[in-house]
């Protein structure tokens, strides 16, 4: 597992995604904003997204890309983007490898059961390829405004 520290370069990746391959580099010179989330189609992951889709063209003007990153099946994620009418694109990960770059794989436990999965994280990073901000342990409300408010001050 990688530490990733902000200040320091962001790891780089490729994943396939909604809108086709991606490689990190493919961001250069735009803001990158990633949030890995746990699962396609549950409430907070669900709003999640919608809060990062009502903001998405502010992100645009403000020249800053938004991909959202979890283990779900690429299957999946076609249609939970269709579903929901998400204008950016959602990243698949199912071997957990850049969720483990990102350091992002944590212990969690649901009704008393300890279990290895994916922690509500996003990572700000600038036109360098250099991470500004990591948010960890997000809780949803008021999250993508504070993420645009942190794209802003770049």
């Amino acid at each position: 597992m990688s530490k990733i520290d902000v200040g320091k370069k962001a790891p780089q990746f490729t994943l396939d995604g909604t809108g086709g391959s991606w490689s990190l580099s493919d961001g250069s010179g735009s803001c990158v904003v990633l949030y890995f989330y746990p699962r396609d189609n549950t409430p907070g992951c669900t709003q999640e997204g919608e809060d990062f889709n009502a903001a998405h063209a502010q992100f645009k003007k403000a020249k800053a890309m938004i991909f959202g990153i979890s283990a779900d099946t690429l299957a999946s994620h076609e249609k939970f983007k269709q579903k929901m009418g998400f204008t950016f694109e959602l990243l698949s990960d199912p071997d957990k490898k850049v969720c483990a770059l990102y350091d992002v794989i944590q212990e969690k436990s649901m009704y008393g059961k300890k279990f290895l999965g994916i922690e509500r994280s996003t990572f700000l990073i600038d036109a360098k390829g250099v991470l500004r901000h990591a948010w960890r342990k997000v809780k949803v409300k008021g999250h993508a405004a504070q993420v645009f408010a942190a794209v802003k001050a770049l």
